[in-house]
């Protein structure tokens, strides 16, 4: 049994169930199927019940539990699928032949050639990788030397800015001193 096959019947289940619990009116008439050769013949009389033992399913055992005048219910064993009837691959598979030099040695060429693109592709790639990392390093550096440059300017600013600052304290406490001096001088 395949296994699209093992699946089919799974999706079926549901099926079978539902016919089992709706269509079952009267369990105890139900009507008789007979298994003959491959195929099912002939109903004893009619109803709407639902009898599962009309056919053989290999794959599958379907026992009936209880039959009461709501439904029926039913316990439904899957057997595992056996594989009896598959040939084997291997024998029915060509034997495969022996290669020529000639083909062996277009292989190797073809290898080779596969090797060598390879090669040349990784070492482009690590070209454009380094090359990469280069512009990276080249931009921190200009980036460091442009901040070191706006830092001394800013350092320059704030000592003129300190110098001058520090010059006209000095010029007032001397212009203060020289009038305390002078005031009493004209005392």
């Amino acid at each position: 049994m395949t296994l699209a096959a093992y699946k089919e019947k799974m999706k079926e289940l549901p099926l079978v169930s539902l016919f089992c619990s709706c269509f079952l009116s009267d369990p105890l008439n139900k009507p008789a199927y007979k298994y003959e050769g491959g195929s099912c013949k002939g109903l004893s009389h009619y109803t709407d019940t639902v009898d599962l033992t009309w056919c053989v399913i290999s794959d599958m055992e379907v026992i009936e539990l209880n039959k009461r005048t709501s439904g029926q219910s039913f316990e439904v064993i899957l057997k595992p699928p056996s594989f009896d009837g598959i040939p084997e691959f291997n024998a029915s598979l060509p034997r495969r032949r022996d290669p020529s030099l000639e083909e062996i040695q277009k292989r190797l060429e073809a290898a080779e050639e596969r090797r060598k693109y390879q090669e040349t592709e990784l070492l482009k790639h690590l070209g454009e990788k380094r090359e990469h990392e280069r512009e990276v390093i080249q931009k921190a550096i200009e980036e460091n030397n442009n901040f070191i440059k706006a830092a001394k300017e800013k350092l320059m600013l704030r000592m003129e800015s300190n110098k001058e600052n520090r010059e006209a304290h000095l010029a007032a406490m001397l212009e203060r001193l020289q009038e305390k001096v002078s005031g009493r001088l004209a005392k």
